[in-house]
């Protein structure tokens, strides 16, 4: 079996090539190369290029026909930048992906596995959420996931392919065997943002503590990168029984099924450092929500997948694979 991994260089896409290779598959990676690095492509057939240019598509099938299904995890991805500039993202996100939607099945590869988001949910509660759980795409980035799960759906409904969409909250760790692991040193997430006060010695600003959450402080599903590219290799290995033809389209949710609290995420970091964390509280920002996390049954039934690795082991390998990033070329 043979996959076309879309941005497949970066810190997503390139985890789920490691997952794949060790399960089998073998990979062929597209990527721009505008966020991915050039050195998670090597030895995977790395074609450096636009996902919406067809001539570089066509020479990827062309050299090798044997692509089974595409994982498309190709985007752009920060919440900020997709406000400040909408119509890049629609384009980068949605525009560029019918383009290569339109392309691949003229060559009659028509099986998608998107790499979707969490973010597409309302996530106001703190609670969780299922697949059916009411849509409020929060920032023009959410929107295209949003999109993009709409075009996969209607296709697939008009009998043109099968589609598989992963949402999932917020991706942590890196490769336990560190070949792979977040291209950004200065991640802006909240784990990111932790990592930083410890390694400058500052204090780590906690906004909003007073959410209804079981200690106030916001809720997200961190769930290891690890495992979540394992949960993109079961549903390639288990499309045909997923995505079939009276259910072409099929969503499902990827986490712990649980959630954690920032205060949690705190106490697990320096339980793995061994060292107490200096913690400011302030407001909650604009914008910001209580979270909520992935009810992942159908996942766990559907995939025969859960999450194994641990908030510690996420904390452990981010590390890890920080270290390891000082000593790779930029």
């Amino acid at each position: 079996m043979k996959a076309l991994i879309t941005g497949g260089a970066g810190y997503i896409g390139s985890t789920v090539a490691s997952a794949c290779l060790d399960a089998g598959i073998q990979v062929v990676i597209l990527d721009d190369l505008s966020t991915g690095r050039a050195d998670f492509g090597e030895g995977r057939s790395l074609y450096c290029g636009d996902i919406a240019d067809g001539e570089l598509v066509d020479r990827i099938v062309t050299e090798h026909p044997d692509i089974d299904v595409v994982i498309h995890c190709a985007a752009r991805i920060v919440v900020p930048e997709s406000v400040a500039d909408p119509l890049g993202y629609y384009d980068a996100n949605v525009a560029k992906t019918i383009a290569l939607l339109q392309r691949l099945l003229l060559h009659g590869i028509d099986r998608v596995v998107f790499s979707s988001s969490a973010s597409v949910y309302l996530g106001e509660s703190g609670t969780g959420v299922d697949e059916d759980a009411p849509l409020a795409p929060g920032s023009p980035y959410a929107t295209t996931k949003w999109m993009v799960e709409r075009i996969l759906e209607d296709t697939a409904s008009a009998g043109r392919m099968r589609a598989i969409s992963l949402r999932y909250f917020n991706p942590i760790g890196a490769d336990p065997r560190l070949r792979t692991g977040l291209q950004n040193p200065k991640p802006s997430h909240a784990l990111g943002r932790i990592m930083s006060a410890h390694e400058t010695g500052t204090a780590f600003t906690l906004t909003g503590v007073d959410w209804p959450t079981r200690d106030g402080s916001g809720l997200r599903d961190y769930i290891h990168v690890w495992d979540l590219a394992r949960a993109h290799v079961a549903a390639v290995q288990r499309f045909d029984e997923v995505a079939t033809a009276e259910q072409p389209y099929r969503v499902l949710n990827l986490g712990t099924g649980e959630g954690v609290t920032v205060r949690e995420l705190i106490a697990a970091f320096e339980k793995v450092t061994g060292e107490p964390l200096a913690v400011v509280e302030a407001g909650r920002r604009p914008g910001d929500q209580a979270g909520a996390y992935a009810i992942v049954d159908r996942a766990q039934r559907t995939l025969d997948w859960r999450s194994e690795r641990s908030i510690e082991d996420g904390v452990r390998d981010a590390l890890a694979w920080a270290e390891k990033l000082r000593t790779l070329p930029s």
